[in-house]
């Protein structure tokens, strides 16, 4: 019986700290919610907009640009990280399909800059 415990153990510490987790995260609003609102409390933040507003006013289109060029360079950076550790490995084919993968990259991002997508005006 007490290998039996010792094998499942790393399955019931899991648990336990995935329940302490879930249950701090579902405790944690009423902690630190807003209780006495005042105008700076509930001004717009990072977003640009007012907290409450009308969920069905225009956005600018700005705000998914930004959003498509972070989705663009974060899957940069998962590609990225398999080629660093399989590098010996690829050879010099898998380092020149990175490089010309990249480049792309650059001349999107390049692009982008020009056209004005990243100007916050």
């Amino acid at each position: 019986m007490n290998e039996l415990f010792l094998n499942y153990l790393p399955i019931v510490i899991f648990l336990g700290v995935a329940l302490f987790i879930g249950g701090a995260l579902m405790v944690a609003p009423f902690l630190v919610a807003v209780r006495n609102p005042d105008p700076e409390k509930v001004s717009a933040y990072e977003c640009g907009f007012n907290a409450f507003d009308d969920a069905r006013m225009n956005f600018d289109v700005r705000f998914y640009l930004v959003s498509l060029l972070f989705i663009i360079f974060d899957l940069e950076i998962a590609f990225l990280f398999p080629w660093a550790v399989a590098f010996k490995e690829i050879g010099a084919f898998g380092f020149w399909s990175m490089m010309i993968f990249l480049g792309v990259l650059t001349i999107g991002f390049i692009y982008e800059w020009r056209k004005g997508a990243l100007e916050w005006d």
